[in-house]
C-alpha cells in the first residue's frame, strides 16, 4: 500500500491534502505537529513512502523534522509545504535533506501529481536492478546496491536524490548535461517545479563530497548550461 505521512498543523488544509491523496489512492496518516510526525514515523517504524511537512508549525518545525527523519531514513520521500512568500524556506528545506516542495495554496493535481512522482522515484529506488554493482570514478566508489557512495574507503552520507543525481553523473563522466535533463531524469517529466531545485542539490553534494566547495574539482558548473562530473 502507498503510504504517506501528512504533517501540517492547519486543519483545512489538513483535510484538503487528506482527501486528494486518499483519492489518489495513498493511505494517509496525518498529523498536526511535528513532535507528533516524529513519533508516528518512529511508532510505525519508518513505514511511509512519502512525508508531507508544513514548513511553519508551532513547536518543532519543519525544517527540524525534515532533518530528523532524514537521519533516520535516506530513502523516504520528504515534501515541504512552503507559503508563496517563504523563498528562501524551499531552499532551506532542500539544503537540509528535502526532495521537493509545493507553494501555497495548489490544486489538487499539483500534489498528486508531486506526490506520485516522488513515490515512483522511491519505489523505482528499492525495485531497480542492475547489472553493475559499482561505479568508479577517481577516489569515489559508487555502490549500486547498498545505495552508498564512499570517498577514499570513507562513506559519505547520502540522501537519495543525491545518489541519484551522483549515479546520473558517473553514468555520464565528462559530459555536459543541462538543467533541465537532470530534472526529467530524477524527478521525472512531469516534475511541476522550477529547475532551482537542481542548483540546490548540487550545492549540497559539493558541500558533501568536494574538498573545497566553492572551487570544485568533481561537479562542474556549465554557465548557462548545466553541469559535468570531471573525472580527474
Amino acid at each position: 500500500m502507498k503510504r504517506v505521512l501528512v504533517c501540517e498543523d492547519e486543519a483545512v488544509i489538513r483535510d484538503f491534502v487528506v482527501i486528494n491523496l486518499k483519492r489518489a489512492g495513498y493511505d494517509v496518516v496525518d498529523v498536526d505537529c511535528g513532535e507528533a510526525a516524529i513519533r508516528m514515523f518512529d511508532n510505525e517504524r519508518g513505514n511511509f513512502d512519502v512525508v508531507l511537512l508544513d514548513v511553519m508549525m508551532p513547536g518543532i518545525d519543519g525544517f527540524t523534522v525534515c532533518k530528523r527523519l532524514r537521519e533516520r531514513s535516506s530513502s523516504i520521500g520528504i515534501i515541504m509545504l512552503t507559503a508563496k512568500s517563504q523563498e528562501m524556506d524551499k531552499v532551506n528545506g532542500l539544503m537540509i535533506g528535502a526532495d521537493d516542495y509545493i507553494t501555497k495554496p495548489f490544486a489538487p493535481s499539483e500534489l498528486t501529481a508531486r506526490v506520485d512522482a516522488i513515490y515512483r522515484r522511491v519505489c523505482m529506488s528499492v525495485t531497480r536492478v542492475k547489472r553493475e554493482s559499482t561505479l568508479e570514478s577517481g577516489p569515489f566508489v559508487l555502490n549500486l546496491t547498498s545505495h552508498t557512495m564512499t570517498k577514499r574507503g570513507k562513506q559519505i552520507e547520502l540522501t537519495q536524490v543525491e545518489y541519484e543525481i551522483l549515479e546520473y553523473f558517473l553514468r555520464n563522466k565528462n559530459t555536459a548535461l543541462d538543467r533541465s535533463s537532470i530534472l526529467s531524469h530524477i524527478w521525472g517529466d512531469d516534475y511541476y517545479g522550477d529547475d532551482k531545485i537542481v542548483d540546490v542539490n548540487i550545492r549540497r553534494l559539493r558541500m558533501k563530497i568536494e574538498e573545497e566547495p566553492s572551487s570544485p574539482r568533481y561537479i562542474r558548473t556549465i554557465w548557462g548550461y548545466g553541469y559535468k562530473w570531471e573525472e580527474k
